[in-house]
């Protein structure tokens, strides 16, 4: 096999070293069309102009390339460093290449304060303070916050937020934090908190569980019964986690990478186990050539995914690696601490390779089925909004009335197969100025994510509020002051001609989108925006039709349908009713003076 014209391939190999290094396969337009590595450049370069034996993928590779250069490393080890940075870099066409490469969320603990603060943590760790992870995504993130918030009670606001309160925020009045900030709790009593919260971190639930016994026996025996019953609650839910997180037999770290392929696509599936625990999974779609092998995915993956971030002490992958040791070697000496790179393996690691297989295999269906569909709008509006996570659940809010009459707010709620309409609510709005819709929109996110907060559902990866800047800003408040910040926010206004194709989407940091008519994202927010103010709509008609058919007298305690006839019977209709004065109304029998002045009442708008 010879490369293109002008390219003198016998003379270049003739003269070309067998030092370790790094080659790249050069185009016409002297585009990089591959990068890779070898121990022995020589050897390995050779290998590509030979007369037969050649995959497909490397034979119209090889037709194309007019030039190759090489980059001498000292060792094998900085080749492969090289070979990854090259990759990144220049993205060519013909290697597997890794596109999700953003920073992996962790657990931050701060410890420059007499109370510290939990919270999601991404880039650079400089901040004084113990991180805890990586987690797979920001989901994961948060259910292991939320977890920590009910058992611990560990704060999670904002710094600002923290020393600007005079009173207990919503977190304390739903038993999710102890309001440090107003001083409720002592230093000591929060630092047990904050050492007990470390443990669980650190994967050390027994020795928890062993102090909170000790501690509730302590308390009964005082007959401090309502503290015991707060640690036996602690101790429960620790147990539940206990159960549903820790992986069998195991307190260590580790990774478990999962490879398939089918149809041009490949997919992979990445468990990760810290300190004995499962902190979730994530599922990621590098683009590979056709007919790139299972080992090939599974090294570049390696490669692209480990080199310059933290890496456990072991890897568990589902094939067998040419270049296992080779890994092995470069991932040791940069994580300072052995790593192993392992295949075969037995008994309950067996399993969960085959576990995280299925779940390859799974994701990789799902992607075939929907790629034209949801799934890729969905990942459309990912890109359009700069998310470093994927956008799997979205929900979206609206608000419909007339005139200020019969306020209803609407919550719709839309996956990556569709709309969610078992998750859909509906909020009667109460108790706001006829009109204000930033009243409404808050009373309803408040509503919606107070029950979240408490454990009722889920959070979703992205909100939608349909309004421009005013509303946005109402739903940021309450988002704050529930600290549910993490949550990305946009809302979506009309535009100036009011018409489909020129809304703008309104970011929480104060910019501006407007998307082209024909873009994916737009048609997605659309979709969800209209399906919500359908859902208002009908809400609020139903709504308004009720209070239009319904005798204002149905509202007043202790008048039932029978003693409504005798009124209406003795008065000769509604309107006679509302003009009677106490002392009428007195005169109907069952009626006492209390109750006719609830009902003068009703009718000329004091009290009630």
């Amino acid at each position: 096999m010879t490369a293109g014209a002008g390219f003198d391939a016998r003379n270049f190999l003739k003269h070309l070293t067998s030092h370790p290094g790094v080659y790249r396969m050069l185009g016409a337009d002297g585009e990089v069309l591959y990068v890779g590595k070898a121990r022995d450049l020589k050897k390995r370069v050779s290998s590509y102009f030979r007369t037969s034996g050649l995959s497909p993928k490397t034979q119209v590779l090889m037709n194309q390339v007019v030039n190759v250069e090489v980059t001498v490393t000292h060792t094998e080890s900085e080749a492969l460093l090289l070979e990854n940075n090259l990759i990144k870099s220049l993205l060519p066409r013909y290697n597997v290449l890794l596109r999700d490469d953003k920073s992996y969320p962790y657990i931050f603990l701060s410890s420059t304060q007499t109370y510290p603060r939990l919270s999601v943590h991404r880039g650079a760790r400089k901040e004084k303070g113990r991180y805890f992870g990586p987690y797979p995504n920001a989901a994961a993130v948060r259910e292991s916050l939320h977890l920590l918030q009910k058992v611990f009670r560990v704060r999670q606001c904002e710094d600002s937020f923290f020393s600007n309160r005079s009173r207990p925020c919503l977190q304390y009045q739903i038993k999710r934090c102890t309001a440090p900030c107003v001083n409720l709790i002592s230093p000591q009593d929060y630092a047990d908190d904050v050492r007990h919260t470390v443990q669980f971190l650190d994967g050390k639930n027994s020795e928890i569980i062993d102090e909170l016994a000790q501690r509730m026996e302590t308390a009964a025996a005082a007959q401090d019964y309502e503290t015991a019953a707060r640690f036996r609650d602690q101790i429960i839910s620790l147990r539940h986690v206990q159960e549903r997180q820790y992986v069998s037999g195991e307190r260590g770290d580790l990774d478990i990478i999962a490879a398939v392929a089918e149809g041009g696509t490949a997919c992979l599936q990445v468990f990760f186990i810290r300190s004995g625990r499962n902190l979730g999974n994530k599922t990621f779609f590098p683009r590979a050539p056709l007919d790139a092998s299972i080992d090939d995915i599974l090294t570049a993956f390696i490669g692209q995914y480990y080199l310059g971030r933290e890496t456990p002490s072991e890897l568990l992958v589902n094939a067998d690696l040419t270049d296992a040791d080779w890994l092995e070697q470069v991932l040791s000496e940069q994580s300072g601490h052995q790593v192993a790179v392992r295949c075969r393996v037995r008994s309950e690691r067996a399993r969960w390779l085959e576990m995280a297989e299925r779940n390859a295999r799974h994701a990789l269906q799902a992607r075939l089925v929907s790629r034209a569909g949801m799934a890729q709008r969905f990942e459309a509006l990912q890109q359009t909004l700069g998310s470093d996570e994927p956008i799997n659940r979205v929900e979206c809010f609206d608000i419909s009335h007339t005139g200020g009459e019969a306020t209803v707010a609407s919550c719709v709620v839309f996956n990556q197969e569709g709309a969610v309409k078992s998750d859909y609510r509906r909020f009667n709005i109460e108790g706001i100025e006829p009109g204000d819709d930033y009243a409404a929109m808050a009373q309803a996110l408040l509503r919606r994510y107070t029950r979240v907060s408490e454990g009722e559902g889920q959070l979703p990866d992205l909100i939608l509020i349909d309004g421009g800047k005013g509303q946005l800003a109402a739903a940021q408040h309450i988002m704050e002051e529930l600290q549910l910040t993490s949550v990305t926010l946009v809302g979506v206004a009309k535009g100036r001609e009011r018409r489909p194709g020129w809304e703008v989407l309104h970011r929480q940091d104060g910019t501006e989108m407007r998307l082209a008519a024909d873009d994916q994202a737009l048609h997605l927010i659309q979709q969800i925006r209209d399906e919500a103010h359908r859902f208002a709509i009908t809400g609020h008609r139903q709504r308004r039709a009720r209070s239009r058919t319904e005798s204002p007298l149905e509202a007043i305690p202790g008048i039932g349908p029978k003693r409504r006839a005798q009124l209406l019977r003795q008065f000769g209709g509604m309107r006679e009713v509302a003009r009677a004065g106490v002392e009428d109304l007195t005169k109907i029998k069952g009626i006492s003076r209390e109750l006719a002045q609830q009902i003068y009442d009703v009718f000329h708008g004091e009290g009630n």
